[in-house]
């Protein structure tokens, strides 16, 4: 399976962007005084300060990677892969329900479920295209990235994935263990597009190794940090890096710069119809 990677959205707690992502990779900087949270403009201000932080950076790299991309965010389909949701509000609802469930908050409760980001994305960018939310354990990035991959298959121009996971908290820490804020989105297409690097990958049999590179030492606790093998690559120029795709499988994934002769998605489904 292939594709253009024609737009990127980053944001961890203190690189609040690709492009201190980057920087970061090449030289270790870091930016002086970064937001503690993203602050994403889709939302209302109300709604801004209300939403949970996982909301909150996935709707900011989502709008970064179609900014990127040159995409408008209402036409693109969009995959949202998240390990656990929102888990500060799942403990508080468990919490809640437990001692005083007559006063269990409504706001709280509907930003408890899994697809709450995906929620908020097609509200505030009016997209009506599918929507899917994936969660699969430490490979849930893996699998997000196969679904994307698969639609562009299947004939979908262009898609929107978006990962992302926040702090655990409570008794759910010792299960559930996570830490920071961590976000990542791509913008996938079937055509090529000059400057843009192309993605090929391959599933198979295997145990995927510990990513090394600069973004994954840093983040490591974060439930969304298998990841950062991808975005330290992109952000490198590495060429290759491999994935967690569940137990005893990987993803394996190359990068390169399209070739003039290099057949297109269109092209490789006629040939194999003919």
């Amino acid at each position: 399976m292939v594709a253009t990677i024609e737009g990127v959205g980053f944001w961890a707690t203190g690189l609040p962007g690709w492009d201190s992502a980057r920087d970061f990779v090449r030289d270790g900087r870091l930016p002086e005084a970064p937001p503690a949270r993203p602050s994403p403009q889709l939302l209302a201000p109300n709604e801004r300060r209300r939403a949970p932080g996982t909301v909150a950076v996935a709707l900011e790299v989502a709008l970064a990677a179609c900014e990127a991309a040159g995409r408008d965010p209402a036409s693109l389909p969009s995959v949202f892969a998240s390990t656990h949701g929102e888990l500060a509000i799942t403990d508080y609802m468990c919490a809640t329900l437990a001692d005083q469930p007559e006063t269990i908050s409504p706001t709280r409760f509907h930003n408890s479920v899994h697809n709450a980001a995906a929620g908020y994305w097609s509200i505030g960018t009016g997209a009506t295209a599918a929507t899917t939310a994936i969660s699969a354990y430490q490979a849930t990035f893996a699998q997000g990235l196969l679904e994307a991959l698969v639609q562009l298959a299947t004939g979908v121009p262009a898609v929107l994935l978006v990962a992302y996971d926040g702090s655990s908290v409570g008794p759910l820490a010792k299960i559930s263990p996570s830490a920071g804020l961590l976000g990542g989105a791509l913008v996938l297409s079937r055509s090529e597009r000059a400057g843009a690097m192309r993605l090929a990958a391959t599933l198979a049999d295997g145990e995927a190794p510990a990513a090394a590179g600069p973004l994954a030492a840093r983040d490591p606790g974060n439930a969304m940090a298998p990841m950062l093998g991808l975005f330290d690559a992109l952000a490198s120029g590495d060429r290759h890096t491999t994935l967690s795709a569940g137990a005893g499988r990987i993803l394996q994934l190359s990068l390169h710069e399209p070739s003039l002769h290099e057949p297109s998605l269109q092209e490789t489904g006629a040939q194999r119809r003919g």
